[in-house]
């Protein structure tokens, strides 16, 4: 009866599975499991379909029931029991039934699923009716309990979803659509707990969670139908607040309580200007979606602009209007090397809407803006500001050429940067540009705070191996570090607290200790010469040398030490430069808003 089931046959990768090794065997499994997603992905059209229908009948007040047996209705009630705490769906309006009752959850019950008129009777006890859909789960595709809950809810008026992992599935006959992700047999044969489950959990995912987001349980990826009621929920509230207004941890707050702990409530009367009560009367209008209950985003606003720095320690928004800036915001990094390129993108949108929100001005696309990043793909920064209606004039450029605008007459000359890391980057009169440095910290990064650290800590090592001169810098660093001696710097820096920036953190004491000691005082110009002779390559190519050409300087280190920079200039000096004017820039978002009013003067 069995033997035509793809879920029951024999897979021919798994014949000599008892004789494979636990690695083989893991590559094994991983391999099988990757077929499952293309099983899931061929029935896109009909799980599509199916989230329309289940969003319908919910918002009409109907539910959504699972059922199954075994491990299919196991996966059900899972899926039904996660929809309260995930999306703050009322009780009972998604519904797991097993064959067998609850008892069948932890063990099997024997029989359970072989009579269809069960599974009518246990559908008769939730009062099952026309406003429902049901789902009936069966990797198989012939479970009689499933078969007797589809037939009975096609009888009754309830939409019925056949799901099967079998293409010859009997359940077919019985669903009004049916979602049939073929993976194929498993590798221990009939154990359909493995792909077969896999790829009915996935399915479900998709189910209710395209079903919840049609139903604005969401607003873009944030859970936002949530109230406020536990240590947890008033946490993730506030800084979802956050996130979307750009409002601090307590304008957040005293928002909330203003709408009783109503998230989307809070947001709405934030990001629309209204009361409580009129957010409460337009989300009820716009059927709880968030989106949906917010005035129409207006078209670009010429007279504004945006001028975005997102660099590896954090990120700036500059909003001007008619070039003078009305509001400032600040974020976390944008360097996608260092955080990933999701989290890049979540910072640019929160420095946006945080500088919206500093101005008092609602969020609206603005006639221009120029983003200067590092490490962040400029196709991926184009998606994101369409997608989000930043601009209609988007410029992305390197995070040094906002030094240039910000920092010299006429957007040529020099830029050098010293601040965790380091880089020289240049643009001649006519256009061409030029870069020195800016390789990371493993294979560059000279003259920056990381790298006048990390010599200092080399140099305390090596006096203390005596192979190196006796230096203060042990004194001096191996007291603010907490460790009992120079030998304690090994846990210390590999694999311990002292990351990269903590680790950069500890230039200015190597500076300070470099008006005295002699060590010290070589290795900080040691350092200042080598960002000195980058930034000499970089004017030769550019024919920047012997003649005077501006130069713009920024980042923490040269801006914080009138020593350093000193050193710094004096090198240049050795390279034959002569740099004239030399303007340090401490915010270098605004030369992105020079460079967004210069793009919209272009059109």
């Amino acid at each position: 009866m069995f033997d035509h089931l793809e879920t029951e046959g024999r897979n021919p990768a798994a014949a000599r599975l008892d004789e494979l090794t636990p690695l083989e065997l893991v590559r094994l499994m991983n391999a099988e499991d990757g077929r499952v997603i293309g099983a899931v992905a061929s029935q896109e059209a009909a799980i599509a379909r199916a989230i329309e229908v289940i969003a319908d009948r919910l918002r009409g007040g109907g539910r959504l029931v699972y059922v199954g047996a075994g491990t299919s209705g196991r996966l059900g009630v899972l899926d039904a029991s996660e929809c309260p705490p995930t999306f703050s769906s009322p009780p009972g309006q998604v519904v797991g039934v097993i064959a067998g009752g609850y008892e069948a959850l932890t063990r099997a019950v024997e029989g359970a699923e072989d009579h269809p008129e069960y599974a009518e009777a246990d559908l008769a006890k939730i009062g099952l009716s026309a406003a429902d859909v049901l789902v009936g789960i069966a990797t198989s595709g012939r479970t009689p309990y499933v078969l007797g809950a589809l037939a009975y809810a096609r009888r009754i008026g309830a939409f019925a979803i056949g799901l099967a992992c079998t293409s010859a599935a009997e359940l077919l006959a019985e669903a009004d659509l049916a979602i049939v992700p073929v993976v194929g047999p498993e590798v221990v044969s009939g154990s359909t707990r493995l792909k077969a489950g896999t790829a009915t959990k996935l399915v479900l995912n998709l189910l209710t969670t395209g079903a919840m987001v049609r139903l604005g349980k969401t607003f873009g990826d944030l859970m936002v139908d949530l109230r406020a009621t536990n240590v947890k929920l008033r946490a993730r509230s506030g800084r979802i607040v956050r996130q979307l207004t750009g409002l601090d941890a307590a304008g957040a707050d005293a928002l909330l309580q203003r709408c009783g702990g109503e998230l989307k409530t809070a947001l709405v009367a934030q990001l629309a200007g209204v009361t409580p009560d009129e957010a409460r009367q337009r989300l009820a209008a716009a059927d709880g979606r968030v989106r949906d209950a917010l005035p129409p985003r207006r078209d670009a606003d010429e007279a504004l602009s945006l001028g975005i720095d997102g660099g590896g320690t954090g990120t700036v928004a500059l909003l001007a209007r008619d070039g003078a800036v009305i509001g400032r915001g600040e974020s976390g990094p944008a360097n996608a090397r260092a955080v990933g390129a999701a989290r890049a993108l979540a910072a640019l949108d929160e420095a946006v809407g945080r500088a919206f929100a500093a101005a008092g001005v609602g969020r609206v696309g603005v006639g221009s803006a120029c983003l200067g990043l590092a490490g962040l793909d400029r196709d991926a920064v184009l998606n994101w500001a369409e997608r989000v209606r930043l601009a209609r004039r988007v410029e992305v450029v390197a995070d040094a050429a906002l030094l240039l605008a910000a920092g010299t007459p006429d957007g040529w000359g020099l830029a050098i940067v010293a601040g965790t890391g380091s880089i020289v980057w240049g643009r001649a009169a006519d256009g061409r540009e030029e870069r020195a440095g800016g390789w990371g910290y493993l294979l560059g990064d000279e003259g920056s705070a990381y790298a006048v650290a990390l010599a200092a800590l080399r140099a305390v090592t090596h006096a203390a191996d005596g192979t190196g001169p006796a230096t203060a810098l042990t004194e001096r660093l191996v007291g603010p570090l907490g460790i009992g001696g120079p030998r304690d710097l090994v846990a210390l820096v590999h694999g311990g607290p002292l990351d990269r920036a903590a680790l950069a953190g500890l230039a200015p004491l190597v500076l300070d200790c470099a008006a005295a000691d002699p060590v010290a005082a070589d290795l900080v110009t040691t350092q200042a010469r080598h960002l000195a002779r980058q930034a000499g390559a970089a004017a030769r190519r550019l024919g920047c040398d012997g003649q005077p050409f501006p130069l713009a300087l920024a980042g923490g280190l040269l801006l914080g030490s009138d020593g350093y920079r000193r050193r710094v200039l004096e090198g240049l000096a050795e390279e034959g430069l002569r740099p004239d004017p030399v303007t340090p820039v401490a915010e270098p978002a605004q030369g992105a808003v020079r460079l967004a009013l210069g793009s919209r003067h272009l059109t």
